[in-house]
């Protein structure tokens, strides 16, 4: 059975690279084990269908939801000026602006595309006006709608934990201190490359005038910031699981969208659910073809065969590490990094287990390597949204895009790797 498994393996892996769309590729592999092999396909739909049914996937759909809601009601807009305020009159503070505003929606949604779906109509034409290139500026937001995937909470996070039973909370911590050390790169970077560009600067004004914008502006952004308090406090305290979290970000989004920035309309509303509805069940179908076939290649012991066949190679924890990231980036490239996690988690945590890696740092490694597939082609989903948002050719948004991976991201990848810390003294902190 275990050639009929990398049969399937094979199979999914050439109709990725020929661009069928995923579900269509688990399903052939799927159609592969049940013809060829022993298993039933209509055994392992029923047992996908149960898998589906756990509380804990509940928080995706609400996390989209919430997310989508706050890219139409003004909150955004709202943490996009509290922001500007601070860092926007330095040179280049604009796209510091962007990569902390992309942060913070992070801390709301959980999700990669809602940073570039809420950021950039609204900051790529006013980074335009200021001097930037068009096609940086979207590559600056797009690179860091990734830290959506990366600040708690994160729906890959959720995945993660959901599929190798680790706890949800130490998974969500295990990407906080990569993902702000990647914001904080990316702001670095920035600072430096906005040397070059023809920057229009605001004119000064005096203290007190900048005080008295900074408490207005503090003031009308309080009910957005506490979107991400009520999150994390709700879920870090003890209060919530990260499902009633969810549920509790999209309640308290609607009568501050209605009510409050009074930018959520019954029409934008039934267009935000619609929207979300969409997604989530490509996401959800998604899941059930991957989880089924990555159970039945566990089913078969690939993980064990996996692990032996490694370490014949060589048993050096450093290479293999560094052979374990290269996988999972090129999976990354290829699909969606929740299809990412749930394909290749249960067959990688065997050998994770025997190199003495923890499940914590798997979650970081994991969370910050197949979070690149965002940006990267061929599937690059966060750049193409991009791309389409800011007006501008995709072979123009690539170069910045990959500078900003070259300097900002990859080193955080790295660091990873050789420092378990990075990923694993939050999680202690908090007693995981």
């Amino acid at each position: 059975m275990v050639e009929i498994a990398l049969l399937a393996f094979a199979v999914l892996v050439i109709l990725l690279s020929l661009g069928v769309p995923l579900p269509y590729c688990f399903g052939a592999g799927l159609m592969v084990m049940a013809l060829v092999g022993e298993v039933t396909f209509k055994g392992m739909m029923l047992w996908g269908f149960s898998q589906l049914t756990n509380p804990i996937l509940l928080a995706i759909p609400l996390f989209v939801f919430a997310g989508t809601i706050m890219s139409v009601s003004g909150i955004a807009a709202s943490l996009l000026k509290f922001v500007n305020i601070f860092v926007g009159r330095v040179r280049g503070g604009l796209g510091v602006v962007a990569s902390i505003s992309c942060a913070i929606i992070g801390a709301i949604s959980g999700s990669g595309l809602t940073g570039i779906a809420a950021i950039g109509p609204l900051l790529i034409p006013e980074m335009e006006r200021k001097g930037y290139p068009r096609a940086y500026a979207t590559a600056l937001i797009a690179n860091s709608s990734i830290l959506g995937l990366l600040i708690p909470p994160s729906v890959t996070m959720i995945v993660y934990g959901w599929v190798t039973e680790t706890s949800i909370l130490a998974s969500f911590l295990a990407t906080l201190g990569p993902g702000l050390l990647i914001m904080f790169n990316f702001a670095i970077v920035n600072l430096v490359m906005a040397r070059k560009f023809p920057l229009v600067l605001d004119d000064k004004v005096s203290f007190s005038e900048t005080m008295k914008l900074a408490g207005n502006n503090t003031v009308h952004a309080i009910p957005a910031l506490l979107m991400p308090v009520i999150i994390l406090g709700g879920i870090y305290g003890g209060i919530m699981t990260p499902t009633e979290a969810a549920a509790v970000a999209v309640i308290y989004a609607l009568p501050v969208g209605f009510m409050i920035y009074r930018g959520l309309t019954w029409k934008k509303f039934l267009e935000a659910g619609k929207e979300s509805a969409t997604a989530v069940g490509a996401i959800l179908i998604m899941i059930l073809f991957s989880l089924m076939l990555s159970q039945l290649f566990v089913m078969e012991d690939i993980p064990q065969a996996l692990v032996e066949s490694i370490f014949e190679i060589t048993q050096d924890k450093t290479v293999l590490l560094i052979m374990v990231t290269l996988f999972l980036f090129a999976i990354g490239m290829v699909v969606n990094d929740i299809t990412a996690i749930i394909l290749t988690a249960p067959l990688l945590m065997p050998l994770m287990s025997a190199l003495g890696v923890s499940p914590i740092q798997f979650a970081a490694i994991m969370g910050v390597t197949t979070a690149m597939g965002g940006v990267t082609p061929p599937y690059a989903s966060i750049l193409y949204l991009g791309a389409r948002i800011g007006k501008v050719k995709f072979t123009e948004v690539i170069k910045p895009a990959m500078i900003l991976l070259l300097f900002g991201y990859l080193p955080v990848v790295v660091l990873v790797l050789i420092w378990p810390e990075l990923s694993e003294a939050i999680p202690a902190m908090m007693g995981y």
